[in-house]
């Protein structure tokens, strides 16, 4: 069979924007604020923005080195080098799948607050919170716009790398950045938007805690959409000229950037009013909207504002979860791009419907003691992406050669990465326990000694049979 050629971005630019987009979720809006207030303010910013550099940062410029290397998004790139660890490569894909299990129904959500800002939720502050309850339980509505967002993604990706990602990335990202900053304008200005800014900036070193340290190395690695295969997959597209370090540590700071900003937008607005802060879903379509409800008229505006930004950056990252799927079955199984997009967001639906619907009219349907929504959402969060970036440690620091990554992390010696033997030891000694800790707490924190044995044994069958894939 003849090889196809590989697609590449059109741009540096255009990737950073890309790969950035990919970091930046709902994560970065609903879950960082929070902890930053609640860890100590800016000193667990600080704390978390060295663990962002050394951890996170080092991790991505390992992702984004194997997958140039290779040409191959993540399976291939692991069989490539050595097939034993294929396993780590198909781990990934799993993760993405589980991940966009129920990722679609969270951006459909998004959307469809778009709309109702400006059809009356914002008419009674008092009810946003059980309008909210009524939305996500419903047995229709959201799948509706689970299914509209979902075919946005397949319609971005469907189109290709240069044509499709790259392009609406281009468009997306900075459009999250120039909405954010408006929202955060509006938010600070507000009366007594003052204690908000204390909340997130203020350093309380006497919060500061092992809990602190621990959250906080937890959000610099899941906040980068790092050990699914994403930045592997992104990596694979790139130019062999590409600064492979440069470009990791833009999309680093751009993802911190938008976090910080996502803070400032809220939780000023948050303190202003009176409400209590939170993290999670809670947050952004409860919390949020009733602070725009409270504003009168101008927040109709800002609340349709927002939930554009938390539509793009959601659909930033699930256009690169639905990438990784779909490079696997271009790579590995010689699919055309639109027949691969086509069957992974086909899957993709079909198990957003049951993820929906689990938190309604399948609410009592358990597997191993959780929803279907809860599954994906915990597997792949306290088990999947942490054992993943474990695994890409140990496989860089390990197996693959020393020498082959400096060729490749200083394009063949004509660019210079003074600090590669500093990288080369973090990954090989220090980040590999410093993961692992992060996927011990993880896995013991889960409730369900069944669902945490059978995340496990998954781990384990893949290591077993995945050198077939």
């Amino acid at each position: 069979m003849e090889k196809r050629q590989r697609e590449s971005w059109g741009s540096r630019i255009g990737f950073i924007l890309a790969a950035a987009g990919s970091a930046i979720g709902l994560g970065n809006i609903w879950r960082f604020p929070y902890m930053a207030g609640s860890n100590g303010g800016s000193a667990f910013i600080l704390i978390y923005f060295v663990f962002a550099l050394v951890i996170g940062l080092s991790i991505m410029i390992a992702e984004f080195a194997i997958g140039r290397r290779t040409g191959l998004a993540a399976v291939g790139a692991y069989k490539s080098i050595n097939k034993n660890w294929t396993f780590a490569g198909v781990l990934g894909i799993l993760t993405a799948f589980f991940i966009m299990g129920f990722y679609p129904v969270v951006g459909g959500w998004a959307l469809a607050y778009v709309v109702k800002s400006v059809t009356g939720l914002l008419s009674n502050a008092g009810s946003i919170a059980d309008a909210f309850g009524g939305f996500i339980s419903s047995p229709v509505e959201p799948l509706i716009w689970m299914g509209i967002f979902l075919a946005m993604n397949i319609f971005i990706v469907a189109r290709g790398i240069a044509g499709g990602i790259e392009k609406a990335s281009s468009i997306l990202l900075p459009t999250l950045f120039v909405l954010l900053i408006l929202i955060a304008l509006r938010s600070i200005t507000l009366p007594g938007a003052g204690a908000g800014i204390e909340f997130l900036f203020k350093p309380d070193f006497s919060a500061v805690t092992g809990q602190t340290f621990l959250a906080a190395l937890g959000q610099a690695f899941f906040s980068l959409s790092l050990g699914m295969g994403c930045m592997i997959t992104y990596g694979s597209y790139l130019s062999k000229s590409e600064n492979l370090p440069s470009n990791a540590l833009i999309v680093t700071l751009m993802d911190t950037i938008v976090a910080i900003l996502a803070g400032l937008a809220i939780f000023p607005a948050v303190f202003a009013y009176g409400m209590e802060p939170t993290a999670g879903p809670g947050l952004v379509f409860v919390v949020v909207p009733t602070i725009f409800a409270e504003m009168g008229a101008l927040g109709i505006l800002f609340s349709v504002i927002f939930f554009i930004a938390l539509t793009v950056a959601a659909l930033t990252s699930s256009i690169s979860l639905l990438e990784v799927v779909t490079a696997y079955l271009i790579d590995e199984r010689g699919m055309e791009r639109k027949k691969a997009v086509y069957i992974s967001g086909t899957i993709m639906l079909v198990t957003g419907i049951f993820s929906s619907l689990s938190l309604g009219v399948m609410s009592d349907v358990k597997f191993l003691g959780v929803g279907v929504f809860d599954f994906f959402d915990i597997l792949t969060d306290k088990i999947f992406l942490a054992i993943g970036g474990l695994l890409l440690a140990i496989f860089v620091g390990w197996v693959v050669k020393k020498e082959d990554l400096e060729d490749e992390l200083t394009n063949g010696g004509t660019i210079k990465f003074p600090l590669f033997n500093v990288w080369y030891n973090l990954i090989k000694y220090v980040i590999p326990v410093a993961i692992a800790i992060v996927a011990i707490m993880g896995i013991i924190s889960i409730e369900q000694t069944s669902l945490m044995i059978f995340g496990l044994a998954i781990i384990g069958v893949l290591a077993i049979f995945s050198k077939k894939l």
